[in-house]
Parts: C-alpha cells; sequence; structure tokens
C-alpha cells in the first residue's frame, strides 16, 4: 500500500499555497485566507507566523475594518525584501528586471540590441551587468530568490538550452547555464519560451486570472504560441509545445525562417505586414514600423489597409484553427499581434465565423494584451518565482545559507 503524505509534505503545500494566494492576490486578511483555503483558524495563524518569521510575509492590523470587534491581520508580501531578477532577450531589446515577490518591479534597465546577431557572452554580459547594477542598490537585508529569462525561440524542457531562435540568430545556446555563472548568485537560470512566458503573465495576472483555458498569441518579429489547458500551461514532451507560428496555413506560400513555406509566421509576421504595406528595408523594422502601419490604415492609406487586411484574414485562419483544437476561453493577441489585432479584427473575426466550429467559436473571446510590452518580462518573473512558491522555507533557507 502507498503511504499518504506525511505531515510535513502537507505543511510545505499549505506554506506554498499561502504564500501563492499572497503573492498573485496581494494583501489578504487572515479570514479570507481561512476561507479560500479551507483552514481553520489555528492552522492558518501557524502559517503565516511561520512565513513571517522566514521574511516571506508580514502581518498588520488592517486600515480600516468598517466592523465591530477584533479585525483580522492582513497578511502582505515582503515585496522590498525578497526579489528575483527577470530578463527579456527579445529580437530588438535587452530588459532586465528586479521583481518583489507580489510581482512589484522594484528595479528595471533597458538597452537596444542589433539584429542578426547573438553573441551569448556578449549578452549574458549585458544583462548580469544590469542585475549587479541593480543588486548594489538594495538593503542588506534583501534576499535573491530566482532568476529567469524569456526568450524569443524554442527552448528545451531539460536543461534550458535556446535550440533553436531563428529570429535571434541563436541556436543551441546554453543562455541559462552563462548567464547563471556571469550572475554569480549560486542560483540556476531558468529560461523559457517568450510566448509561454507571455501565457504564464495573462493567465497569472492578466486578463487570463481566472480562465482556465486560454492562448496567448505573441509575436514581434515572428510568431509564439503559448496555451494554457485546464489551468496548466502546454509544455510539450521536451518543452516545443505551442510553436503554433509553425503551423501552415498556405502551402506554397512565403518563405518561413524555419525553412518550410506559408507558416503562420510567414504570412502575418512583421516583414509580411510590411512587404505588404510597401515600408520594408532597412531601418523599418519593430514594433514602431509595425505601429507605423496600423496608424496610416486608420488615417485612410488604402496600401496599408489592404496590408492589414491581408494579413488580418491568415491571421484569423490561424486561430480558427485553434480553436477548433483547443476550445479556449479566450485568445490574448501581444506584443506586434497586439497591433495587427486592433487593425484587423474584423478580418480575424470573419475568418473565425466561417473557419471555426459553432461551439468552440460560440463563447470564445479575443483581447489584446493587458500587460502590454511588460508581458513577457512578468513571465518571465513568474516562473523565477516558481520554485520559491512550490517550498517556501527550504528555498529561503538555501539562499540565505
Amino acid at each position: 500500500m502507498r503511504a499518504g503524505p506525511s505531515q510535513e509534505d502537507i505543511r510545505r503545500h499549505n506554506l506554498g499555497a499561502l504564500l501563492r494566494h499572497v503573492h498573485l492576490g496581494g494583501p489578504i486578511s487572515r479570514a479570507e485566507l481561512t476561507s479560500k483555503m479551507g483552514l481553520n483558524r489555528s492552522t492558518i495563524m501557524a502559517l503565516t507566523s511561520d512565513l513571517t518569521a522566514a521574511g516571506l510575509v508580514r502581518e498588520e492590523l488592517p486600515r480600516e475594518t468598517g466592523r465591530a470587534g477584533r479585525p483580522s491581520l492582513v497578511v502582505r508580501p515582503e515585496s522590498a525584501r525578497v526579489y528575483v531578477f527577470a530578463f527579456d532577450v527579445g529580437p530588438d531589446r535587452l530588459v532586465a528586471a528586479r521583481v518583489g515577490l507580489g510581482g512589484v518591479i522594484l528595479d528595471r534597465r533597458e538597452t537596444t540590441r542589433d539584429r542578426g546577431t547573438f553573441v551569448l557572452d556578449e549578452l549574458a554580459g549585458v544583462l548580469s551587468g544590469f542585475a549587479r547594477q541593480m543588486r548594489r542598490k538594495t538593503r542588506d537585508d534583501t534576499v535573491c530568490v530566482g532568476a529567469a529569462a524569456a526568450v524569443s525561440g524554442g527552448v528545451r524542457k531539460g536543461d534550458g538550452v535556446v535550440t533553436f531562435g531563428p529570429n535571434l540568430m541563436a541556436h543551441d545556446v546554453p543562455f541559462g547555464e552563462e548567464l547563471a555563472r556571469r550572475l554569480g548568485l549560486g542560483l540556476p537560470v531558468s529560461v523559457g519560451n517568450d510566448a509561454n512566458l507571455a501565457a504564464l503573465a495573462e493567465h497569472s495576472r492578466g486578463l487570463g486570472v481566472g480562465v482556465r483555458d486560454l492562448i496567448c498569441l505573441h509575436g514581434d518579429v515572428g510568431i509564439g504560441g503559448g496555451i494554457i489547458t485546464g489551468g496548466h500551461l502546454l509544455g510539450g514532451f521536451d518543452g516545443y509545445g505551442g510553436e503554433v507560428g509553425h503551423m501552415v496555413v498556405n502551402p506554397g506560400g512565403r518563405e518561413c525562417s524555419c525553412g518550410s513555406h506559408g507558416c503562420l509566421e510567414a504570412e502575418v509576421g512583421e516583414r509580411a505586414l510590411l512587404e505588404l504595406a510597401g515600408r520594408f528595408g532597412p531601418g523599418q523594422h519593430g514594433r514602431d514600423a509595425v505601429r507605423a502601419v496600423v496608424d496610416a490604415a486608420d488615417r485612410g492609406d488604402i496600401v496599408a489597409q489592404e496590408a492589414l487586411s491581408r494579413v488580418g484574414d491568415w491571421l484569423g485562419l490561424g486561430v480558427a484553427n485553434l480553436v477548433n483544437i483547443f476550445n479556449p476561453e479566450m485568445v490574448i493577441f501581444g506584443g506586434m499581434l497586439r497591433e495587427v489585432y486592433l487593425g484587423s479584427a474584423a478580418q480575424v473575426r470573419t475568418r473565425l465565423a466561417l473557419h471555426a466550429m459553432a461551439p468552440q467559436r460560440e463563447h470564445v473571446r479575443l483581447r489584446t494584451s493587458a500587460l502590454g510590452d511588460h508581458v513577457t518580462l512578468v513571465g518571465a518573473a513568474e516562473l523565477a518565482f516558481a520554485h520559491v512558491l512550490a517550498d517556501p522555507l527550504e528555498v529561503l533557507a538555501r539562499v540565505s545559507s
């Protein structure tokens, strides 16, 4: 007979669950925690006392109660003390942030990067340099409990190697390992695909809170997809799940960076839109160039309107296929695709109506990211916090020793 969980296992689980409530939901009273977690008041008191002693949360009297009797203490995350480093490596920019428990961005650094090159030593040097600058500004009692990076490419689940990233010019790069070595914190650096982490961010802190089935389509140069099913991120066997940008929607169409033709990314990505709008050329790329096409279409530019209409048709076909397969409650457009969708929503919805099955499309909601340009950085921070949320006291003891 298989033994059940030990008392220590139960305590570890409850500590993590309580910290997750505080981390994701913000300040919450003991009384609310008792209700949400289904535990008695004495157990909640013991758990909050442990987390308070560890410096992960603090308890305060509520500012206003509006009720007679003894008020329930409010549990708040120690955002200024406990933090992670989050990094975002995109085609055009490098971002580093120090993010406090509770999701508060405490400090941030950003720089542009040139397309067409990926020099691991240089990129890791820039990001680790940003981290050191931010760390020098922290108090003596602060503690870093994790680090993670979002990258625009395929990431192998087992070791965080960026195995393919044509839009970054990166192939088989041990990015997490090198960045961890450069940081010198004695902590591993988790690495995730940017679209997957965008989906994680939207599900944790954006429009997808409380939504158990959603798809986040995220793109800058290309297109990636993060898929949440049953409340969990779909990763696939090796971690490459969600590469919807390489779903073929137009056989024999535009050549894709992956070597195929007619991929969703090739028909909808940045280059396709700019070429169709007659705006592709040296120095004309990035989100500003995409926004310029959308703005021109809004002002009546026929060429820009036709470009958006063509791209919107292919995007709508891709969305219809995904809706048929995954039956999501919500589809969220982020990155460059946020602008593309806003400029082509009519075409996307028309294709959805024509090609998605009625039961699947009936309740699906199409939305643009609530987290804007921060979405992948927020997702990286959540990935970095995953370890401490799973076992708060063990992680804190390890990194503080």
